[in-house]
């Protein structure tokens, strides 16, 4: 098997996810596009030429629109993360004076890479987990539970602080937020295109017929909303999928001590979740996955969307580092 260095490693994923990250506004463009052929269905005679005429009037009218929500969802989301992030999932500011051993592992490991320290955040939860998130200096913060700096040795948590600042290193965070909003923005244009179509009026049809086209339609417009963000959700998957074992690769990189990161994620598969988080675009963040997980078939089915790699195959690759 060919040997493939960390920093390459880093600039294919790096390629890659900005492809993946560049087809979301495609797949926004497409979806309404085909939403503005079923709504033309619907007011227009069944005649092919006519249907794509006013769909095409239609899609020129609304795209712009689209695309500028998209913009706005991104400027919001792009100065609220933090805050957001943060009452989702109860993180407070770390004092110093409160834990001058997590403050140290974090100096001493900036200072060893050449970065700037970032903000540090814990939860108050006994369970252990941790996060790294951030769109720049100004920003990036490694947030750390409560239960992860008590029941992890230093070797441990010094390996975790290492994973998290490997995301803030190679950007991850900022990626991770950009395709989060771009999932949410499915979300928008479904809700909207589909009261769209259920108040369009149809034009020479019965009672009996408008009912009928009413159901087949949002049916269609159901299914295709559903393509739409189930391939956006396999995306944004893919990238933390991805960038999970490269942060790995990274923390280990910096301590020379990937089994100490192996043990850390043992100790934490054990028990990761945190009762504030709920939502599942800041789940992804963390460390490993803060809910419960699937198991058996079902499980397996779900390993298409899960935010996370097996942790049992994070640790088997650490401990062949």
């Amino acid at each position: 098997m060919e040997y493939v260095g960390i920093q390459t490693q880093k600039s294919r994923n790096d390629a890659r996810s900005i492809v993946l990250i560049l087809m979301f506004p495609c797949l926004v463009v497409g979806m309404v596009y085909l939403f503005c052929l079923i709504i033309a269905w619907l007011q227009s005679a069944p005649e092919s030429e006519s249907l794509l005429s006013v769909a095409n009037v239609m899609f020129a009218e609304c795209a712009p629109y689209a695309l500028g929500g998209t913009l706005v969802w991104f400027v919001i989301a792009y100065f609220a993360n933090t805050q957001i992030i943060k009452s989702s999932t109860g993180a407070k500011p770390l004092e110093r004076r409160e834990c001058k051993r997590v403050y140290n592992l974090v100096e001493n490991l900036c200072l060893s890479q050449g970065m700037k320290m970032p903000k540090i955040n814990i939860i108050d939860d006994a369970s252990l987990n941790a996060f790294a998130s951030g769109i720049n200096e100004r920003t990036y913060t490694v947030t750390l539970s409560k239960g992860i700096i008590d029941k992890l040795d230093d070797a441990e948590l010094e390996a975790v602080i290492a994973h998290e600042l490997s995301h803030i290193r190679n950007h991850d965070v900022r990626l991770m937020i950009v395709s989060i909003v771009f999932v949410g923005v499915f979300s928008m244009v479904a809700e909207i295109a589909f009261r769209s179509i259920l108040y369009t009026p149809r034009r020479n049809s019965s009672r009996d017929d408008k009912g009928s086209s009413t159901i087949v339609m949002l049916l269609v417009a159901i299914i295709v909303a559903a393509i739409g963000y189930l391939l956006a959700v396999m995306m944004r998957f893919a990238i933390s999928r991805k960038r999970e074992y490269l942060a790995d690769a990274g923390a280990a990189e910096m301590t020379r001590n990937p089994l100490a990161l192996a043990s850390a994620l043992r100790k934490i598969s054990a028990d990761p979740d945190i009762e504030a988080v709920t939502r599942d675009d800041v789940a992804q963040l963390f460390i490993q996955h803060p809910g419960k997980q699937a198991s058996g078939l079902i499980g397996s089915l779900g390993s298409l969307f899960a935010t996370h790699p097996p942790i049992e195959e994070r640790i088997r690759i650490l401990e062949q580092f």
